[in-house]
Order: structure tokens, then C-alpha cells, then sequence
């Protein structure tokens, strides 16, 4: 186990001992608050009830986000409404989900389609994720095989992607997208799969495996709250510059004119 001292610690706090875990896949579930404090910069509704399951609805009520840990087995349900240009579709994760890949897929909600036809696959390929293709499936796993990304049909025909991780102990998350989830969040969900970077946990809150490698870090907690007010601070940079772009834009319907369908007065 590595140890780092962070620089810079202003006069009366007390550090406190926090680890870089890697890979992500397997760092547990970590602070919901990654999720849902960035979704409330954005404009979503809160619609919890106290000491109850977390419930965000989008802008549009179309979507709306939860997370139950109080039934089996619990963990995030993503749920979109059907609408004009898209049908009803669903995403499930585990509670041992890292809340840094849910938030890959949630932070894609909240930000405008890419023009580029989306490709789940090239996060994958980019981090040299092993890949098996069979007649009814195709699958792609982290090089240390504790990740999976799988596209397979069921017995209707149905395209179903499925995806997860798991340790040597068989702990771990899954993660399924109805055939209808949009493919742009899909491959937003496999970069925050795929990437490299660690994620943080306090102690006391890292997985026993031996497959996880951590490096030990000292943080304080004003350091760790302005990290977190950054993420929150840049949605709602990005929200208030879209609905400022939204709003200069010229309407594309014509009012009628005042005038329109009076008689012309004889002259």
C-alpha cells in the first residue's frame, strides 16, 4: 500500500485518512451525493421522502432516477417515460455500483446529444479490454477480469447489454439496459466503466479483495468539500449556459398579426 501526504493544510483541521482505489469497478458503492447533488445542479427535483429511498426527477418529468437500498436487492433504478422520439426504456444497477460509473451514465442526461453515432465498444478497446465474440453474443472484459461488458439477444430477439464486476470472493454488482436505452448513455456508462482513473473512499469503506490495489491519502475536509462543490459548481455553470443559449434563440413559430382576418375598411 502506497502513502501520499497532500501539501497545503490550513491551520486547525485534522487530516483524515482517505484511499485511491483501483480498479473503480471494485471500490463499492460510495457518497450518493456524487449522483445527486450534480443532478440537482441541474435542475432535477428532488422528490424523496425523509429517511426514504432517493428519488430525482428530471426537468421534464420523463425521467426519473432512484435509489432503494431497503429492499432486496436493491440499488439504482433509472426509468424513462416514452416520448415522442423515443420508447419507455430502463437501466438497473447493484448497490455496490460505484457512484462514479452511475454518474457516467446520469451526467450524460443532463447534457446534449453528441452528433456522433455513439460506440459502446471504443472505451473499452482504448483501455485494451479483452474481447470474445460468439454467435449470440459479444462480450468484452477488463484486463484483470473483474469487469464485463456483454451485448447478447434473448429468446425474442431482444438486444440486451449487461454488465458488472465482481471479485474473488464473487462479491460485486451487475448492471442491465432495456433494448430500448438510448445507445449515447450506454457508451457514456462504459467510459466510466473503462477509465483508469482511481476512485476515493474514507476509511473504513474500502472492500476487502485482493484484487483492489489503494494508495493512502491524507485529506482535509476542506479540501474534500471543495472538490465536491467544484463538480456541483460546473453543472450548474453548464445548466445556466444552456438555458441562456435556449433562451436568445428566435422562435420558430410565427404569431399570427394583430390585424390578421379584419376587414379592409372601404375607402
Amino acid at each position: 500500500m502506497k502513502r501520499k501526504q497532500w501539501q497545503g493544510w490550513g491551520p486547525g483541521e485534522q487530516a483524515e485518512q482517505h484511499y485511491l482505489v483501483q480498479p473503480r469497478a471494485l471500490a463499492g458503492g460510495g457518497d450518493l451525493r456524487h449522483v445527486s447533488e450534480f443532478l440537482s445542479a441541474c435542475g432535477w427535483q428532488d422528490k424523496s421522502k425523509r429517511n426514504g429511498p432517493l428519488v430525482l426527477d428530471s426537468p421534464d418529468r420523463t425521467i426519473r432516477i432512484g435509489y432503494n437500498p431497503y429492499m432486496l436487492p436493491g440499488g439504482w433504478t433509472i426509468h424513462s417515460k416514452a416520448t415522442a422520439h423515443q420508447d419507455e426504456w430502463t437501466v438497473s444497477l447493484g448497490r455496490q455500483t460505484p457512484v462514479e460509473i452511475v454518474a457516467g451514465l446520469t451526467d450524460a442526461l443532463t447534457r446534449p446529444r453528441s452528433a456522433h453515432a455513439p460506440n459502446v465498444w471504443a472505451p473499452l478497446q482504448e483501455q485494451h479490454w479483452k474481447t470474445d465474440r460468439g454467435d449470440e453474443h459479444f462480450i468484452a472484459t477488463s484486463p484483470d477480469g473483474a469487469a464485463w461488458m456483454q451485448f447478447h439477444h434473448d429468446r425474442s430477439g431482444q438486444a440486451i447489454w449487461w454488465s458488472g464486476a465482481q471479485d474473488e470472493q464473487g462479491n460485486g454488482w451487475t448492471a442491465s439496459f432495456t433494448a430500448s436505452t438510448p445507445m449515447h448513455l450506454v457508451q457514456a456508462f462504459s467510459e466510466a466503466l473503462a477509465s483508469p482513473d482511481p476512485v476515493m473512499r474514507p476509511r473504513g469503506r474500502v472492500p476487502h479483495s485482493t484484487r483492489i490495489r489503494t494508495t493512502s491519502v491524507s485529506v482535509l475536509p476542506s479540501q474534500l468539500s471543495a472538490w465536491q462543490q467544484a463538480r456541483v459548481h460546473a453543472a450548474r455553470a453548464a445548466t445556466w449556459a444552456r438555458n441562456s443559449w435556449a433562451a436568445s434563440q428566435p422562435r420558430t413559430t410565427t404569431r399570427p398579426h394583430a390585424t390578421a382576418g379584419r376587414p379592409r375598411a372601404r375607402r
